[in-house]
This record gives structure tokens, sequence and C-alpha cells, in this order.
């Protein structure tokens, strides 16, 4: 009777254990499930940074046509509509360093598949002339003083081959402050949706610094927008 007693005692004393490790478990996976549907709220925001700044290197072509039948006279005019312009931006402030001289273009009029009809000028000599500079402003009031250079007979071209440049190459002294900008305004667009929603806003689940873009308006190509847009995921609680 006692061994009996003795046996159910300890088949009570199992199923009281087997009791109490099925509800741990079960509270540990009810915790787990809980923890997991945290995991799965969030909210996803866009912060937004923008900068205007002024281009810092300019490149301004200058291409500019020579004409004429004899090639002796020709190279003559080449060379001295050469030397006017160089000295008309050496005079204005621009350095040698800063200029850049390409090799000129000859085109036998002549030798072409199509000749057009009562050609006066035989050659053509196309030559460019290439300021690469920091000193945007001056170059641009050099631009708005072109008609110096006609009165020496000298006329600048316009060609689309030939399209005045205007860069910001600082972008990487600006990203710290912008990521961190854009960062700051992704979280309080965060915190705005969390109150709305009567949550707690957690940490960063994911984030995404984006791309930074420059772009400028045509009327004013020195002038350029920096603008860079972060994605961040944030925990709701």
């Amino acid at each position: 009777m006692r061994k009996l007693e003795f046996e159910l005692s300890g088949l009570a004393g199992v199923g009281i254990c087997i009791m109490v490790g099925l509800m741990v478990l079960g509270n540990c996976i009810g915790n787990g499930i809980e923890k997991m549907a945290d995991k799965d709220r969030y909210v996803t925001v866009k912060g937004l940074a923008e900068r205007e700044v002024t281009a810092n290197k300019v490149i301004w072509p200058l291409p500019y046509n020579n004409v004429g039948n004899n090639l002796d006279d020709l190279y003559n005019a080449v060379e001295k509509s050469k030397n006017a312009l160089v000295t008309f931006l050496e005079k204005n402030g621009i350095s040698k360093e800063e200029i850049i001289m390409s090799a000129p273009t000859v085109t036998d009029r002549e030798a072409q598949s199509y000749t057009p009809e009562n050609i006066k000028y035989r050659y053509q000599v196309e030559s460019v002339i290439t300021v690469v500079s920091s000193q945007v402003e001056k170059v641009m009031q050099l631009m708005n003083s072109q008609a110096e250079l006609m009165k020496q007979g000298i006329a600048i071209g316009e060609d689309y081959r030939y399209q005045t440049q205007f860069e910001f190459t600082q972008l990487n002294e600006l990203k710290p402050q912008m990521i961190e900008e854009a960062t700051r305004n992704a979280r309080a667009v965060a915190q705005k949706f969390a109150d709305d929603s009567k949550s707690k806003l957690g940490g960063i689940r994911r984030a995404n610094q984006g791309q930074f873009s420059i772009s400028s308006d045509s009327n004013t190509p020195q002038l350029k927008r920096v603008r860079v847009v972060t994605t961040v995921d944030y925990f709701l609680k």
C-alpha cells in the first residue's frame, strides 16, 4: 500500500513538473511571439536635406574659325587670332595654367564629298581655346565682355559641342552635415507617426542614405542645388 502511495506521489510530482515546464515553455513562446510581432512593427520614413551652393569650377570653351585659300596665310591668321585671344584672357586675370589650347582642325571644302557651289574660301580652320578655372565670377565677367574680341576681328562661335560648364567639386565637405540633417528630419517624421499611432519610437531597423544629386537652372547655371533623401526604418513599440 505504501509502495503504491509512493508511486502515486512520484507520478504527481512528475505531473507537476511537467505542468510547470509547459507553463514556462508557453510563457517563453508567448514572449517570443510578442517580440517577433514587435519586430514586424516599424515605420518607413524619408528625410530631405538641401543646400544651394555656387559652382567653384568653370570650363569655358572659346571656339573660333579662320577661312582662306592660302594655307600659309591662313596659318598666320590663326596664330594672330590665338595670340589676341590669349592676350585678352591674361590681361583680364586668367593665368597661363588656366588656358588650354587644342590643335586646330583644317577642313578642305573642295575635298568633301558634297561641295557647295560658289565657295569663296577653300580652307576652314576651327580652333578652340578652353579656360578651366576656379575664378568663376571673373570668367562670367569675361563672358559678358566678348565685344572686345569682336573689335579685333575675333568672333567666338556658338556650337553645341562647346558648352560652358559650371561644376561644384566640394560635395564631400557637405556630405556629413547633410546626411545628419536628413536623418534628423526623418526621425522627426517617424516621431510624429509614432505619436499619432499611440506608439513609442524605437531604434533604427534599417537605413539608406540615398544618392546625392546636383542640379541647376538653365538661367543661373553657376548656382547649384545639392539634394539628398535618406530612407530610414524605425521600430515601433
